[in-house]
């Protein structure tokens, strides 16, 4: 890795933009294309190209980022403090009009990778096997059946990679005909069939809300050798529940262990999109490297996932002229004004975002940090649109309802069948996640370089060695192939991935 000597000062990200951003921390006074700075500007920030007047429009991206709520001055720091989030400002959905035909690889010519074919035809990426709670009450007795397995209780099973516990705080306390209790029974439906599991456990307490019969009722489910299903007060409480469970997951693993990996198509690969802890550089490196790396998968036949509602806010359009038929346009929409009105009878607003940490790398507005955050999507059309969890059964580039909050939002698109993940960060998450391997991607060079352990890919290259985003996206796509093979993601290597299964709660706690 060799740093260019030629790094630019700013970076113009398009020519209609009334500010830049700058590439390192520049004292007042430094010259940046024809301006100089009033005063000192962080690394990752905007400086103002041009006069502003209070109420007229900062550009960033060729669009809208916010508002000068002061006079603005060429070579003055543009942030927080004299710009500012309004919602009422036109954007024009024009459903379809930037849909465009896909250029797919032939089917025999497409992408490869060594997957886990499993007896329904599902592919899978990793082999584990689940202990799936219904409810928090269960939570404890589903860690001590899993906990078991750790350590060499294993070693007999090199085939299998590992058994983990999915426990969270819901389950009960709900309403039984509400949004939060069908978010969860997808959630829970969507882990149960998910093909990075050889074989599921599920533990309930037996009085709660999220009853098991009824799941199974509901989607299907059927007692098998892979998917098992047991309640402590049936069982006969903690101890004979912890091990029945044992015995359960032993009977399980000979079979599980039989699976091997076999080459098959890059079409069955299913690609959450993700991004946290964003920074000034989030939109212009890593974003849109993964979203080149999304449109190979897409040319290659599989699935990339975006989600997180809030987080494009503001560039909702820009996904609207990119849908493949109106019908998915106005899914889109129809979710972007449920979270109006959900944040409102919440006493909330969807201008909550940027976080601090956001801020800090000088991001000002969800505006600005939603026109960022789409650019993980690539560039190919819209195919579908889902709620939160369910199962997203279009091919190509389509649209998960989440919350911005990284767990919930990732837990939701693995329920969906994502069988892998690329989660961008310019401040330093980090992140990991079981059953689905989490590819780690750093917007720029520094934080790459003080957080390399927990960072598989530094797209801040494409500012300090000058590599493309194509290129970017081309090695990010190699990457995912490699890891979906089997390769061990930094996050896999640090053990992460057991704590952040996070339902999404909607709705009344009762």
């Amino acid at each position: 890795m060799s740093e260019r000597n030629d790094i630019p000062q700013f970076i113009r990200l398009h020519e209609t933009d009334n500010v830049i951003v700058t590439t390192s921390s520049l004292a007042a006074g430094a010259r940046l294309e024809n301006v100089a700075l009033n005063g000192a500007v962080p690394s990752g920030h905007k400086v103002a190209t041009s006069a502003l007047k209070t109420g007229e429009a900062v550009r960033k991206y060729d669009q809208v980022i916010g508002f000068a709520s002061r006079d603005i001055a060429p070579g003055d720091h543009v942030h927080i403090h004299n710009c500012e989030f309004r919602a009422d400002f036109e954007r024009d959905p024009a459903p379809g009009a930037d849909a465009r035909p896909t250029d797919f690889v032939a089917p025999d010519e497409r992408a490869t990778f060594q997957g886990l074919v499993r007896a329904n035809g599902r592919i899978g990426t990793r082999n584990y096997i689940g202990v799936l709670t219904t409810v928090n009450c269960s939570a404890t007795v589903a860690r001590m059946v899993a906990r078991h397995f750790d350590g060499d209780a294993l070693a007999a099973y090199p085939n299998v990679d590992g058994v983990a516990a999915f426990v969270h705080g819901t389950g009960c306390g709900m309403a039984m005909d509400g949004e939060g209790y069908d978010a969860l029974q997808r959630t829970l439906n969507g882990y149960a069939l998910h093909p990075n599991f050889a074989g599921i456990l599920m533990i309930g307490l037996g009085c709660e809300a999220a009853q098991i019969r009824l799941l199974m009722e509901a989607y299907g489910l059927k007692d098998s050798p892979t998917f098992q299903h047991m309640t402590i007060q049936a069982t006969g409480g903690t101890k004979k529940t912890v091990e029945e469970g044992i015995r359960r997951i032993e009977a399980m693993l000979p079979e599980a262990n039989k699976a091997t990996r076999q080459t098959v198509s890059a079409e069955h690969l299913s690609l959450a999109l993700q991004c946290g802890g964003s920074d000034g550089y989030s939109g212009i490196t890593a974003n849109p490297a993964l979203g080149a790396a999304a449109d190979l998968l897409v040319r290659h036949g599989g699935t990339a996932i975006l989600a997180e509602t809030p987080e494009i806010y503001g560039a909702e359009h820009l996904l609207t002229r990119r849908a493949e038929n109106p019908d998915v346009a106005q899914k889109l929409l129809e979710r972007i004004r449920w979270w109006e009105a959900y944040t409102a009878r919440n006493n909330g607003s969807m201008d909550n975002n940027p976080s601090p940490g956001n801020k800090a790398g000088g991001l000002t507005t969800i505006l600005e940090k939603s026109l960022g955050a789409a650019a993980k999507g690539g560039t190919t059309n819209l195919t579908g649109v889902y709620e939160y969890s369910e199962p997203a059964t279009a091919k190509g580039f389509v649209f998960m309802d989440s919350p911005g909050y990284d767990p919930v939002s990732v837990t939701g698109q693995v329920a969906s069948g994502a069988n892998i993940i690329c989660f961008t960060t310019g401040r330093g998450s980090v992140f990991g996640y079981k059953p689905t391997p989490s590819i780690k991607l750093a917007t720029n060079t520094a934080m790459y370089q003080r957080m390399e352990d927990d960072m598989d890919v530094n797209c801040g290259a494409i500012i300090t060695e000058g590599i493309g985003v194509a290129e970017m996206g081309e090695r990010i796509f190699r990457l995912i192939l490699d890891v979906a093979s089997g390769k061990q993601s930094k996050s896999e290597a640090l053990g992460f991935g057991d704590a952040e299964f996070t339902p999404w709660v909607i709705g009344a706690v009762m």
